[in-house]
């Protein structure tokens, strides 16, 4: 009889623990959470898909995504508290920080923070094997696509023209389906974009066209450089795209994850944790966030981190400059 009564004094208690609630979360942590990402065919779209649900599994806080029209528009959301969480590059960012370029109108986006590296975001084109265009030169007097108006092609790519004094006819925007569907209809002549490897809408214009994939000469590339110190060499491996057969070099500028600075610390740190120890589960989300690990921080030199994110990369050994903790 007391075997039976402790068996089922035990079969109780596992049943009571079965049915407890799950541990609720600090009640200064938002209920929910939403990301700003990018238009459909970008790169952001679907890596910001991955790590929001990554997050959210982690933090047990759900995270929606909010399509947006990319880097410029994401500081906007988060700096205004409209989203917690967005992604940037750091060429854009370092305009919003300082007020410069004319998209700010002079306001300084000052709430926005870092929280992780994410990968690299490397300038090429496209272009119909048919048109004969092999070089950013050869734009001259031609359309060209740059994708949303707020992103980070469609900010810098007109910025590079006219510092490379080509004149080209019309800059394009939209989104990467829509500007690859542009190219196969003939209404653009190439279609730039700056982007992690590969972008969607490049393989999907591979995929339906035989093209051709060029970026900008040696020369191009230091004019360029002198001109924004924000921007760093990089390399497109051949096999990125299937037509790709040697590696080009060209120019890119690091991506980063952020979040308003209100958002509490300890939320942050999970935040960061769950995507920094899960990169398997970013690669296989895509191949760009083979870059997304704790070794890239450095890749960050102006914009302060979050407390959270501080806390996590200095117990993982990673000194951050005492300037960048905000």
């Amino acid at each position: 009889m007391k075997y039976t009564i402790a068996k089922l004094a035990a079969v109780a208690v596992i049943g009571l623990l079965a049915t407890a609630p799950a541990q609720a979360q600090p009640a200064n942590w938002p209920k929910s959470m939403t990301m700003g990402t990018a238009s459909i065919g970008g790169v952001f779209a679907v890596y910001g898909q991955v790590w929001a649900n990554i997050a959210a599994d982690a933090i047990k806080v759900p995270i929606s995504t909010r399509q947006t029209d990319g880097p410029n528009h994401n500081v906007i959301l988060v700096n205004g508290k409209q989203v917690e969480l967005g992604m940037t590059t750091m060429g854009i960012a370092l305009q919003a920080w300082n007020g410069q370029g004319a998209w700010t109108q002079g306001r300084k986006f000052n709430e926005i923070r870092a929280i992780f590296p994410m990968y690299d975001t490397m300038f090429h084109f496209v272009a119909l094997q048919k048109s004969g265009i092999k070089t950013v030169a050869q734009l001259a007097g031609k359309n060209v696509g740059v994708g949303p108006r707020a992103g980070t092609p469609g900010t810098y790519i007109p910025q590079m023209m006219e510092a490379l004094g080509i004149k080209v006819n019309a800059i394009r925007n939209g989104g990467g389906s829509d500007m690859t569907s542009q190219l196969g209809d003939g209404l653009i002549d190439t279609f730039g974009f700056a982007a992690g490897l590969p972008f969607p809408a490049f393989s999907e214009a591979e995929a339906s066209n035989a093209v051709t994939f060029f970026t900008f000469s040696p020369q191009e590339v230091a004019t360029l450089k002198q001109k924004m110190p924000e921007l760093s060499d990089a390399t497109i491996p051949k096999g990125t795209y299937k037509t790709l057969t040697e590696d080009q070099k060209t120019l890119g500028v690091y991506n980063f994850a952020i979040a308003h600075k209100d958002l509490p610390a300890d939320m942050v740190y999970a935040i960061v944790k769950s995507v920094m120890e899960n990169n398997p589960r970013m690669v296989q989300g895509h191949a760009a966030a083979k870059e997304t690990l704790p070794a890239n921080v450095s890749k960050n030199t102006f914009l302060p981190f979050h407390p959270g994110a501080v806390k996590y990369f200095e117990e993982k050994g990673f000194k951050i400059d005492p300037k960048l903790k905000g």
